[in-house]
């Protein structure tokens, strides 16, 4: 029972003090002048002003309120070392069971860093869990927290300050726990492709360490070096950046004995690759329709260097004019041919024919070129099939095909064959889909013989129009017409010209995205995604080995031709290893070299500022594979919350009303007689 006294005034307060101010006044001035009947009329004044005022007793009846009690249970990655989970889980069953045993508490248990998010996974954050923990808690009711963690938190806020409860911190884990890790110190998010790339790291050893450690330096999952690193030293890296698109350089060390964990022996750092200007030697044999497209194409890429020489004046229309008064530029096939054939990446003969221009032995000179990685792209036009086609030049040894003779003049669609549907320079292009294909038609095909390689793309008939090889290590393309143009031109509507033209010359010039041929992996958010590129009807599921070592089967299905997908889920933060056939890739899961690896020592020194500064304690939970939890105490206010083996948590005097019960003292019949007696004692005595 709450007994409390209420006034409930029958009038307002305004109109109380114009009536009862002056009956005041003259009851008290007649006790100051004593006169007769003083007492009885300042007597009847105080019953008149509390019968005014109406005062009320009331009867409360109040629920008290229990405290909140965060429990925060750290699931972080680190809490995965030795026996930590185990721990932590004994623990939370043995803490809730101790706290259902006081009725004043409220327990809220609280997960913190498995999160959907990959971003949640490479930090502790703690203190984000504890606040969305008390978000709908009154300050007063807060009656504090408790965190079971490794003490790696990152989330760890500089002052106490607006968290007016103790925490405590039971450490998982054991003293004197000893790692070493390495890590990059300067890791440049670009490089250029075939060039060296400065790069710093340092390993870091536990205190005290000395020596050296040995470092493996992979790319994209090779060796390319072996370091002797000091502990502790920043060291520098060259590396030369392979490829273009996204490479990943890995430095991985040995486990030392007695080490916590191998998971931060390794640290990765992500590089794109960037192609300095790739080199297209472009050679017209004439004039004609088709020349500017070529050219206009290959000036438009911002990532091409073109070098073009047309062929105006073949050897034959020699006239005797003095070479200082002609404007035209000499070809100078030595510089090009000989001097500086393996700076281009790549050739291409428009309409060209042999006119004694090239010596008979430069020919030979751009096969080698071909045989050790070039590349050479013939687009033919009646020439090829005539006596002076470069065909019967030593260059034959290049090319994937040669000439009937035969130049069919007739309109037809452009159409993919089986192959040219999976195949990455053809597949899904623009117009290929209908039947007619939604292009415009050409007027003109060169027939060959026996083409090796792949044939892409038909003509009439189904003779090859589009044939793609492999040549020694370097790749030759023959498109066997010169009717590109009109698909520039917009004739019938034209075509995709620059999706055609572009893609031949990239997959010529050796382009990751278009080898027939390729796995790829990566991580968006916590999954991974693996996408095969392939000419073969089912690729077979691919193999997945996680950070931990752990082997998983990933089935691929077909998402369009040539092209297989698949996902999987994945807990882990770290580098996957993804295999299918002779083909292998790498891809990172997670934010690269995340907090939760950097250290994964437990410590008390993390917590202990937060927690002192709130009244609570920092303390371990004891040796792996044991749980030593102290006493817990209900304290009230300012008390201490915290001793040698006990942790305090506050109450709170916060209620609940439930009801209220009202005794008015001045109201009905009992107020209407003290008043009467009041005033009718006050009469008499004025009446003797």
């Amino acid at each position: 029972m709450n007994w409390s006294l209420s006034f409930e005034p029958l009038l307002s307060w305004t109109w109380l003090a114009v009536v009862l101010i002056p009956i005041g006044v003259a009851a008290v001035a007649g006790l100051a002048l004593r006169r007769r009947g003083a007492w009885l009329r300042f007597a009847a004044a105080l019953a008149l002003a509390a019968a005014l005022v109406n005062p009320v007793l009331l009867d409360e009846e109040r629920e008290p309120l229990k405290s909140v009690v965060a429990l925060i249970v750290d699931k972080s990655q680190s809490q995965d070392i030795g026996t930590r989970n185990a721990q932590t889980a004994a623990a939370v069953e043995a803490l809730k069971e101790r706290l259902s045993r006081f009725k004043q508490f409220e327990v809220r248990v609280v997960e913190a860093g498995r999160g959907d998010a990959a971003d949640d996974r490479t930090r502790t954050r703690l203190f984000e869990a504890l606040d969305g923990a008390f978000r709908d808690v009154p300050p007063s009711r807060i009656g504090g927290a408790v965190m079971i963690t490794d003490g790696q938190v990152h989330d760890v806020p500089q002052s106490a300050d607006g968290f007016d409860a103790p925490l405590h911190a039971l450490i998982t884990g054991d003293e004197g726990e000893t790692d070493r890790r390495i890590r990059f110190e300067k890791a440049p998010r670009f490089g250029i492709v075939g060039k060296p790339l400065a790069m710093t790291y340092r390993v870091i050893g536990a205190d005290g360490a000395s020596g050296t450690v040995a470092v493996r330096v992979l790319v994209n999952g090779v060796q390319v070096s072996l370091e002797e690193a000091p502990i502790g030293a920043e060291m520098p890296l060259d590396i030369t950046v392979p490829g273009a698109g996204r490479n990943i350089v890995e430095l991985s060390i040995e486990r030392a004995e007695g080490e916590l964990t191998d998971t931060n022996n390794r640290a990765i750092a992500l590089v794109d690759g960037i192609r300095e200007n790739l080199r297209v030697l472009l050679v017209s044999g004439e004039p004609h329709a088709g020349e500017r497209t070529w050219r206009n194409l290959l000036k438009s890429d911002a990532s091409v260097d073109l070098v073009h020489f047309t062929i105006l004046r073949p050897p034959e229309k020699q006239d005797g004019t003095p070479i200082n008064e002609l404007s035209l530029i000499a070809f100078p096939t030595r510089e090009l041919f000989v001097e500086k054939i393996n700076d281009f990446d790549l050739i291409i003969f428009d309409r060209y024919q042999h006119r004694d221009v090239l010596p008979i032995l430069y020919y030979d000179y751009i096969a080698e070129y071909v045989e050790k990685g070039g590349a050479l792209l013939i687009a033919a036009g009646p020439e090829y099939a005539g006596l002076q086609s470069i065909s019967r030049t030593p260059l034959m040894a290049a090319l994937p095909a040669l000439p009937t003779g035969d130049v069919i003049e007739e309109g037809f669609y452009p159409r993919l064959t089986e192959l040219g549907k999976r195949h990455p320079v053809t597949r899904g292009l623009e117009g290929s889909g209908s039947e007619p294909p939604a292009w415009s038609r050409w007027f003109r095909l060169i027939g060959i013989d026996r083409p090796e390689g792949e044939t892409v793309m038909k003509g009439p008939g189904d003779r090859p129009l589009l044939v793609l090889n492999r040549k020694g290590e370097g790749r030759v393309g023959m498109l066997l017409s010169d009717q590109g143009w009109l698909w520039a031109r917009g004739f019938e509507g034209g075509g995709p010209h620059v999706q055609l033209y572009r893609r031949i010359a990239h997959w010529l010039m050796k382009e990751p995205e278009l080898e027939e041929e390729r796995l790829t992996a990566t991580g968006r958010g916590m999954t991974l995604e693996i996408d095969r590129q392939t000419m073969s009807d089912d690729p077979g599921p691919a193999q997945v080995i996680t950070p931990s070592g752990k082997t998983v089967t990933v089935p691929l299905a077909a998402s369009t031709p040539g092209v297989f997908a698949g996902s999987m889920p994945t807990d882990e933060i770290g580098l996957y290893q993804i295999g299918n056939g002779d083909l292998s890739a790498l891809a990172h899961v997670g934010p690269v070299n995340a907090p939760e690896f950097a250290d994964t020592v437990s410590t008390t020194e993390v917590l202990r500022p937060f927690a002192e500064a709130t009244g609570g304690s920092v303390r371990r939970l004891g040796p792996s594979g044991s749980v030593e939890l102290p006493g817990i105490v209900p304290v009230r206010g300012t008390a201490q919350a915290a001793g040698r083996d006990w942790i305090g948590l506050r109450t709170t005097g916060d209620t609940i009303l439930k009801s209220v019960s009202r005794i008015p003292l001045f109201a009905g019949f009992f107020g209407l007689v003290l008043l009467l007696m009041a005033l009718g004692s006050m009469w008499y005595r004025e009446g003797r």
